[in-house]
């Protein structure tokens, strides 16, 4: 069994949420910081949260961050209605400059970026969320590391008790897992993953869902 100390942000988001509740669940993690732009109300024992208004800044805080064997990377944003030069520079630069100084902080991390089912690899397609995670994708590939991976899940189910979930998503996940059952992940799946990640590795750098399933199967002390 392991005994990991995971950083995770997004946790007042959909998908950092339902990570959040995998790790705190999970015996293989032992503490877990939350880094969050706003107060995320819940209590627990393995649970610490940092509050850093721009993760811009998130150097001024390293004596905070250090010592981690992970980061769950899980904050994002809709680019619907959104400027494709705001939307990169909400998602690709702040991204890069939180895993610089993370890195900085810890040079034998293993990061984990969450992008999305569709992200374009090429940079090059028509879709602008998809080239802008794309190249968030590439860019953090080449940092060094212990290991980075890049999540791309699709439709996911929430764990029972999720605050960030609409109830219309948790319908429509519902009705697609009838019809299209592999292309649905649970929350759990993907926290699981993620953790897994950590202790046994994945022979590819981007998981699309049905690495995500198999991964987050993976023999262990979970």
């Amino acid at each position: 069994m392991a005994n990991l100390k995971v950083i995770i942000t997004g946790a007042t988001g959909m998908v950092g949420e339902g990570v959040l509740f995998e790790c705190l669940e999970n015996k293989n993690v032992g503490e877990v910081l939350m880094i969050n732009r706003r107060h995320y109300e819940r209590q627990h024992t393995k649970l610490k949260e940092l509050i850093v208004p721009d993760f811009f800044d998130i150097e001024k805080f390293s004596e905070h961050v250090t010592g981690y064997d992970a980061c769950f990377f899980c904050a994002g944003i809709s680019s619907v209605g959104m400027k494709e030069d705001k939307y990169t520079r909400i998602t690709y630069d702040t991204t890069m400059a939180f895993a610089k100084a993370l890195l900085a902080a810890n040079n034998n991390m293993v990061f984990t970026y969450v992008s999305g089912s569709h992200t374009d690899s090429t940079e090059k397609g028509r879709v602008m969320w998809a080239r802008v995670k794309g190249k968030t994708e590439n860019q953090l590939a080449k940092l060094p590391f212990k290991a980075e991976y890049n999540f791309r899940p699709g439709i996911m189910l929430p764990f029972a008790g999720q605050q960030n979930w609409k109830s219309v998503y948790k319908f429509i996940a519902k009705v697609i897992r009838v019809f299209a059952p592999g292309s649905v992940l649970t929350m759990q799946e993907v926290g699981r993953a993620m953790i897994n990640a950590v202790i046994r590795g994945y022979p590819k750098q981007i998981l699309e869902i049905t690495d995500i399933k198999q991964l987050a199967k993976a023999s262990g002390d979970n």
